[in-house]
């Protein structure tokens, strides 16, 4: 990979040391990931902080990436807000809570747990919610889930891992944390303070992006600086990525991403409040209540890899491609396209009109019908993320405009 580009000249070697750096950074709850394209070179636009309020030293935004690779927080706790405004298509004024039930229920199989963090905290992919966060090093975290009349936690004590739902008052459990030796007990996948989604927007970003600082900013009574992330291609669903920095310790306070047609936030995680002093140990312990349902993780486990067998045998039987298998990809950067082949048997109801029955039908009742060199498909929209689904069982789906979905599928034939 090429070095770093701005406006100071960073040997490759010293490029390598950032990037490595950003790697070993310290996580503060659960690890987590958000789908992303590999790391590749970051442009870098020459600019400077210093021109708002609070009052901070200039920074260039190569020194203000390598503050965040360097930010080493081992002890800290707060309240974090995530709103989530995809533009899902208004049902009945329900749609936020349809979709995190129906993310909630999908990832849910027949004896999964209520409180298998895997699928619990995929609500946070739908509305407004709020999260408290601590952490004292590497082996003891916690996350909690504030709901109206309940409160949802996972907590991880040296190998120990605890999920509790209290509102089902179920829990899950699971040993063997450091390695990960029960699979499922911190999940991969799920993002849930600025430090997550920030990591992977700067692992995302390569030559196709331009990184800039944009001012300074307070956020939750701390000073810091505001890296400002814009593709440099057109054709993205993508405005701006704006991340705050707290200018002390180089922790990203706020996350905040704008669609390329403006309007509200797609995504805004930020800290409401913030310490940086050490929990109570008591933070961190947990016995389930009188009453409890546990289930083990090794159980759950067992469980899935039966029930994800038979969905595999079923695919293979249909002639199609089993979700889950790796998707081909075109174009690069933000403008990333991928695409999966599911045969035209693997479940996904036809794009076109004529498609018959309820599935078909209230499908192409969201959608957007399409026609083009590939033949005809539905599109459907989200606010950052579209997905093309052709007659032919064809997937087309990335964070750009319908157009760049049609011209990828033309081109395929």
């Amino acid at each position: 990979m090429a070095p770093y580009e701005s406006d100071d000249s960073t040997p490759a070697g010293e490029a390598e040391d950032v990037r490595d750096g950003r790697r070993r950074a310290a996580r503060y709850v659960v690890p987590v990931t958000v789908v992303g394209v590999a790391a590749a070179t970051i442009g870098l636009v020459p600019a400077f902080a210093g021109s708002g309020d609070p009052d901070l030293p200039k920074i260039s935004a190569q020194q203000l990436i390598e503050k965040i690779a360097k930010s080493d927080v081992q002890q800290m706790s707060g309240t974090v807000t995530i709103s989530t405004d995809l533009g899902l298509p208004n049902l009945g004024g329900l749609e936020n809570s349809l979709a995190s039930g129906a993310l909630s229920r999908g990832a849910q199989g027949k004896g999964d747990s209520a409180a298998d963090p895997s699928s619990k905290l995929l609500e946070l992919a739908s509305g407004t919610h709020t999260v408290r966060v601590a952490a004292d090093g590497q082996d003891k975290q916690k996350l909690s889930l504030i709901e109206k009349a309940a409160e949802y936690s996972v907590i991880r004590n040296g190998d120990q891992v605890w999920a509790y739902d209290s509102a089902s008052n179920q829990a899950y459990h699971a040993t063997g944390a450091g390695e990960h030796k029960s699979g499922e007990a911190a999940p991969k996948d799920v993002p849930a303070t600025p430090r997550d989604f920030a990591d992977q927007a700067l692992k995302a970003a390569d030559r196709t992006t331009s990184v800039t600082v944009d001012g300074t900013a307070q956020v939750a009574g701390r000073d810091a600086y505001k890296l400002l992330i814009r593709p440099k291609q057109s054709g993205t669903t993508v405005g701006a990525i704006s991340i705050a920095v707290d200018a002390k310790t180089g922790l990203p306070l706020k996350f905040t991403l704008t669609p390329a047609k403006g309007g509200a936030a797609v995504l805004d995680v930020g800290f409401t409040e913030v310490s940086f002093a050490k929990p109570a140990a008591s933070t961190f312990d947990f016995t389930p209540p009188k009453g409890t349902k546990v289930t083990q993780g090794d159980q759950l486990k067992a469980g899935r890899d039966a029930r994800d067998k038979g969905r595999g045998a079923r695919h293979k039987d249909a002639g199609g491609t089993p979700w889950g298998s790796a998707p081909k990809t075109i174009g690069e950067g933000w403008n990333a396209i991928y695409v999966f082949d599911t045969g035209g048997k693997a479940g996904v109801p036809s794009g076109s009109p004529s498609g018959k029955g309820a599935a078909s039908g209230f499908l192409n009742s969201l959608g957007d019908h399409v026609t083009g060199k590939f033949g005809s498909g539905t599109v459907f929209s989200t606010r950052l993320v579209n997905a093309l689904i052709t007659d032919d069982g064809k997937v087309y789906a990335g964070a750009v405009t319908k157009d760049a979905l049609v011209k990828a599928a033309d081109a395929g034939k």
